[in-house]
């Protein structure tokens, strides 16, 4: 079944349209080479003319398209032998956030690195093993593990961020999910191996920053970063939860008004259309990308002075000066 939002219904019906003409001229051997041919230019031109004027909304709901391609898409096309690894050593494993080694390929070398990243479930019985990508304490802590793991052995981390925030429930709160966010926000800060962080989906609130502190951080042309989810800054902001469309004008939340304000380093160009379009075109913009932009990083090696440019790129977000009055 075709998941499509309204402002993408003109270009269904046409795709729909496109593959009548060629069942029909498959079993009847009919000619429609020269329709099809002009169904495929408008096809592509209404594609790009779409996704060019998306609102902030419309990128939003993008961001969200249960099409996209989840970590473990990209893990298995770039990075195929992953070795996942298991549990927190405290509580329990956390199917929300996943995370492993690997190899990946920088120029002519093969370089061995940590790989951590929230993971959604696509069947019903996926989300909730995955509970839709909310990590809960457990998730954060087993990030922790996998991060000593990497400072341990010399591998640079890449994370994967995609998930609405952290797990809100009563039980993680009881086993401490604010403490569990915040000592994973320290423990990025601290390491000496270099960091690249990438938004493929939304990137909500402080679930996402657990893992976001990189040396690089990058996100996808139509993922969404931002401290509050749109509904919930609606709920705060306006007492009504139906202003989403409004908040997220408010919240500067798409790759081009971050990377504007220098809060992420690059923008991953995505296939016409979005990911979920073209899965294959997603991934080898990913490749490239991650060695153009976390490449020259990991030649670097580890180092203080890995960790200090860290500190330095976070601490000088967001900083003014005051003009002195005369």
């Amino acid at each position: 079944m075709d998941i499509f939002f309204d402002f993408e219904k003109p270009i269904l019906t046409l795709e729909k349209k496109l593959r009548e003409l060629r069942e029909i001229e498959e079993s009847d051997g009919v000619d429609f080479k020269d329709e099809i041919k002009t169904l495929e230019k408008k096809l592509e031109k209404l594609v790009q003319e779409t996704y060019s004027k998306l609102t902030t909304w419309q990128r939003v709901q993008l961001s969200r398209h249960p099409n996209r391609p989840y970590t473990l898409d990209y893990i298995e096309a770039l990075f195929p032998d992953f070795i996942e690894l298991h549990g927190d050593r405290t509580f329990g494993d956390d199917g929300a956030l996943i995370g492993g080694t690997a190899t990946m390929k920088i120029d002519n070398d093969t370089v061995p690195v940590m790989i951590i990243g929230h993971q959604k479930g696509r069947t019903t019985k996926q989300k909730v093993e995955r509970n839709f990508g909310m990590a809960r304490p457990e998730g954060y802590r087993k990030a922790m593990r996998l991060f000593d793991i990497a400072e341990r052995f010399r591998l640079p981390i890449i994370t994967f961020i995609d998930t609405p925030g952290a797990y809100p429930g009563m039980d993680a709160e009881e086993r401490g999910q604010s403490q569990a966010i915040a000592e994973s926000i320290r423990a990025m800060f601290a390491l000496t191996v270099p960091t690249c962080a990438i938004v493929i989906g939304e990137g909500g609130s402080g679930g996402a920053l657990a893992i976001g502190i990189g040396n690089c951080v990058l996100m996808q042309e139509f993922s969404t970063y931002s401290v509050i989810s749109p509904e919930s800054c609606a709920s705060i902001l306006y007492s009504d939860s139906t202003q989403a469309e409004r908040a997220a004008d408010r919240l500067k939340m798409t790759p081009k008004d971050l990377h504007g304000m220098k809060l992420v380093d690059a923008v991953i160009p995505e296939p016409n259309g979005g990911a979920h379009r073209d899965w294959k075109a997603a991934f080898e913009s990913m490749r490239t990308s991650l060695e153009k932009n976390f490449g020259p990083w990991i030649k670097k090696g580890g180092s203080q002075t890995i960790k200090d440019a860290r500190m330095e790129k976070f601490r000088n977000m967001g900083s003014f000066a005051l003009e002195t009055m005369t």
